[in-house]
């Protein structure tokens, strides 16, 4: 049964201004008269009853303090409905209504969590308890009694507004700051990429005949992750952390380094540092890990470079450097590991160093056409590499060619048309 205008009897009160002014301490714009207007102004006000007068009077009470924006329903079936589409910043909710009442109201937006900050003023002419303490419970922010004393509305829609615009702000802060965050992260990544790069260029210019030679190492094993179905993530990370794969030479002498002939025994040892060069720099606090132990196991080697490295993208770096020189037979260096024992990154770069030093010119050797390079990497199948990755690097293998024409200043053979887009570049 729904409180009829005779029994809704209102009334105002000369002490309008003193009772608002009591709540204006706890208004964030209690300092600025004009800012409160203009929330004022801008605030949507809801109200919900079956009967007009009710409305009218409660808007007429509101207008007096400067609220000028209001919803009206009659018809509670339509009040979730009109509440989702207008958005209020705050309701004023009857309870007894015909077809749907206003505790069942309340449950139904109660139940929206977009709509879970959104104050709720139950203003009813029920006076049990039992009843109040029902609506309270399904999540009423405040509760009023008829007759309406105007003030006493004033203040509550008021203080009201105030609670859900400190959750605006918050919800905003949270947002803002999330954004931030996000920013700042992004530009962590992105100056870290930087620094890789810029080790990665050092090392280049220990050995300048091979130009781009880290940049494309890098974009082949990428390309070989992302065939092996490898994630983004991992995938993002061998394209910049296989750059560094032979940061190492850095420490290795110009007599060795830049010998035209074939290295002796003496020369190759100290050449084959690299690798453990490679992976100091990269990750400083492995220096107590034994160069070229045989018995140090691939799961060893990753618990000792997770322990003392912080970063993804240079414990990657690390590995890689350490052991994209070891062999699928166990016959590579500097610790022998065979199969799966040698970490999938180093077995990926390993095929896509190999693949690079074979089609540019070295030192020691001119540059090899691509045709007889990949001859030479396929013979390497089930020795030298790990045939699930040979596998990735042939289904990648337009992308890879598309790189090495792209790249390298040496290539003269006609350039291969790419029918996928590359990825190599790519934000992730």
């Amino acid at each position: 049964m729904s409180e009829h205008p005779s029994n809704t009897h209102c009334s105002s009160s000369g002490s309008v201004e003193a009772e608002t002014a009591s709540a204006a301490s706890l208004s964030p714009f209690s300092d600025d008269a004009q800012n409160e207007k203009n929330s004022q102004r801008a605030a949507v006000i809801a109200v919900i009853d079956d009967q007009p007068i009710n409305i009218k009077i409660i808007q007429k009470y509101l207008r007096m303090v400067g609220y000028e924006r209001f919803v009206s329903v009659t018809d509670s079936r339509r009040a979730e409905e009109t509440v989702l589409h207008e958005r209020p910043d705050v309701v004023l909710l009857d309870l007894i209504m015909p077809h749907v009442d206003g505790l069942e109201v309340l449950d139904r937006l109660r139940r929206r969590d977009e709509l879970a900050d959104l104050p709720i003023i139950i203003v009813t002419a029920v006076g049990e308890q039992d009843t109040k303490i029902e609506a309270l419970r399904r999540g009423a922010t405040e509760f009023l009694q008829k007759p309406v004393h105007s003030a006493e509305l004033q203040v509550r829609v008021r203080n009201a507004l105030l609670i859900k615009a400190y959750h605006d702000n918050l919800r905003n802060y949270a947002s803002r700051l999330e954004q931030e965050v996000s920013r700042r992260t992004a530009e962590l990544v992105q100056a870290h990429r930087e620094v890789v790069q810029c080790l990665a260029t050092v090392g280049e210019y220990r050995d300048n005949e091979t130009g781009y030679h880290t940049y494309r190492v890098g974009c082949y094993a990428e390309i070989i992750a992302r065939h092996l179905g490898m994630g983004v993530e991992f995938c993002a990370l061998i394209r910049d952390a296989a750059t560094l794969h032979d940061i190492g030479k850095v420490a290795i002498p110009d007599r060795i380094l830049l010998k035209p002939g074939k290295l002796d025994e003496e020369e190759f040892a100290a050449m084959k540092r690299h690798c453990e060069y490679g992976r100091n720099v990269c990750a400083p606090q492995q220096r107590s890990l034994p160069p070229s132990s045989p018995a140090i196991s691939h799961t060893a080697l990753g618990r000792h470079i997770a322990g003392t490295c912080s970063s993804p993208l240079m414990r990657m770096a690390a590995t890689i450097a350490f052991t994209h020189h070891e062999r699928w037979d166990g016959t590579g260096y500097p610790s022998g590991l065979k199969q799966r024992e040698i970490p999938i990154e180093g077995r990926i770069t390993s095929v896509a160093d190999v693949f690079d030093a074979l089609t540019t010119t070295r030192p020691y050797k001119a540059a090899f056409n691509v045709d007889h390079s990949l001859d030479i990497i396929n013979q390497g199948r089930g020795s030298q590499f790990d045939p699930e990755v040979l596998d990735a690097f042939w289904s990648g293998i337009e992308q890879v060619l598309a790189i090495y024409y792209q790249y390298n200043p040496e290539a003269t053979a006609t350039r291969i048309e790419c029918r996928e887009p590359l990825w190599i570049g790519s934000d992730i």
